[in-house]
Parts: C-alpha cells; sequence; structure tokens
C-alpha cells in the first residue's frame, strides 16, 4: 500500500529514473552514481543525447548514458557515427572510467545495444 501511494505521489521523471534503475541493476550494470576515476566498470542504460564534436581535428561522437541514478558521458575517438548509437536506444558500456571536469567519462568503450522494448 505504502510503495502505491508513494507512486502515485512521484513524477513522471522519478518513476522513469526508477524504472531505469531497475532494468541496469537486472542486467548487472553499476550505477552512474557508484562510478569512481580508474575503475573499470560496466554501465547499462538509456542514451539521452547523442553529438558530433570534434576535438583538435579528429572527429568524436559524445554521447550521455543515463542509467537512472545519474549520467555518464560516453566518447569515442575518430568517430563520426555508429550504427545503433541515437538518442532512446538502450545500451551497455564497458570501459575504464576516468572523470573529467568532475563528471563520469568512459573513452572508447566496448558497447553493446540492448532490446529496444522495455524490460
Amino acid at each position: 500500500m505504502r510503495s502505491a501511494i508513494a507512486r502515485l505521489a512521484s513524477s513522471r521523471d522519478q518513476l522513469d529514473a526508477a524504472d531505469e534503475q531497475r532494468r541496469s541493476a537486472s542486467m548487472g550494470g553499476t550505477p552512474c552514481r557508484d562510478l569512481s576515476g580508474r575503475r573499470r566498470a560496466t554501465v547499462c542504460g538509456t542514451l539521452r543525447c547523442v553529438t558530433l564534436r570534434p576535438r583538435a581535428g579528429v572527429p568524436t561522437l559524445e554521447a550521455e548514458l543515463f542509467d537512472g541514478s545519474g549520467t555518464l558521458a560516453v566518447i569515442w575517438l575518430g568517430r563520426r557515427e555508429i550504427a545503433g548509437i541515437s538518442p532512446g536506444r538502450r545500451i551497455a558500456v564497458t570501459g575504464l572510467v576516468s572523470c573529467s571536469e568532475g563528471r563520469p567519462v568512459l573513452y572508447n568503450p566496448r558497447y553493446e545495444l540492448l532490446s529496444v522494448d522495455p524490460a
């Protein structure tokens, strides 16, 4: 009863974040809030935005991965596009987490495109 009342009192964003956290945990992902620099991690979530940003003349594809607990910047150096990498897509990324400007970043991660249907 208490959880039903809590769901009714929550905003849509809070409910979506809770669902995303549940899906990420079921896939075995590390929550973004628990990431720290220089540690290997797998993070599962949904891509919020994907942007092409050249760095020093080199094409760079940047994405923001949201897992319900926070966000992770995912950066592929030397890539203009990657088939299947688009906003709204569920993905799992694995690699060495670093910190840049106080936020967790994953460079050139190994990735797996996940089912488009919600779990």
